[in-house]
């Protein structure tokens, strides 16, 4: 197995979890772009949010994303991020959402 998410939810890498179910992970990342910075996956292997066709996959990735959210007392708001393929800037082929929090996030794209 040689993907790195997949070896997480396998337990084969270490991770800090802050939630689980019985199809989704969540946790922190090891570069963190803000105070808090957790990742969303799906425990089945993904590429990417192009290739989600599983609607209630699809609403649990949400919840998760919400659950993190307010597990983690991001009140003043977060930014939830899909990077999607190469030209998206997707770093690794496993779908995972980006909740990032924690302070006042500047722009969302850069130029």
């Amino acid at each position: 197995m040689s993907c790195v998410f997949c070896r997480i939810v396998a337990g084969e890498l270490p991770s800090t979890l802050v939630l689980e179910s019985e199809r989704v992970l969540a946790f922190r990342d090891i570069r963190p772009a803000a105070p808090v910075h957790v990742l969303v996956v799906p425990k089945a292997h993904v590429d990417s949010l192009f290739e989600l066709e599983d609607r209630e996959l699809a609403g649990e990735l949400l919840w998760a994303a919400a659950e993190v959210a307010r597990r983690e007392q991001l009140t003043g708001g977060f930014r939830l991020i899909a990077n999607t393929r190469h030209d998206g800037g997707q770093e690794v082929g496993h779908l995972h959402l980006h909740v990032v929090g924690g302070r006042r996030l500047g722009p969302m794209l850069a130029r």
